[in-house]
């Protein structure tokens, strides 16, 4: 299970150091994709395969159905650290969560998820106004 939130940068060529602790649950190899809220989907192959299990599932007939696997299969690319513990994040996955110095990196329970300092810092401050709201959903979804 992936928790916590790390501070860190990105170098100009694209690379990230990804978190030890994050490292060792993704395995040697592992997905990064555009992610929803402009952040980066970070999923350890096992997981990643059970995702793209469900979205086969997914008819072909629905437009939305279409686009959502569009959206996440075009933009994923296959990533390893290499060996100071460092990932290169693609140019267009780069521009897509507009990631440019400072980042936040993230565990979400099943995924990584990378985004920009400054998009994390506002999701934040957007999320934590709205506390009621999210704490009576989670009593309605039984949490």
């Amino acid at each position: 299970m992936f928790i916590g939130e790390y501070q860190h940068t990105i170098d100009p060529k694209g690379r990230v150091f990804m978190p030890a602790k994050f490292r060792e649950e993704l395995g040697e190899k592992f997905v990064v994709t555009k992610g929803l809220d402009n952040c980066l989907f970070v999923y350890p192959d096992e997981e990643w395969q059970n995702l793209e299990q469900k979205l086969r599932t997914l008819p072909l007939t629905s437009k939305e159905a279409r686009a959502f696997i569009r959206f996440f299969f075009a933009g994923a690319a296959e990533c390893e650290a290499d060996k100071q513990g460092r990932i290169l994040i693609p140019a267009n996955l780069r521009e897509y969560a507009s990631l440019e110095k400072e980042l936040s990196i993230i565990g979400v329970s099943t995924r990584v998820e990378i985004w920009s300092r400054d998009a994390w810092e506002s999701y934040n401050g957007e999320s934590s106004l709205d506390q009621d709201a999210i704490i009576e959903k989670m009593a309605e979804l039984g949490i």
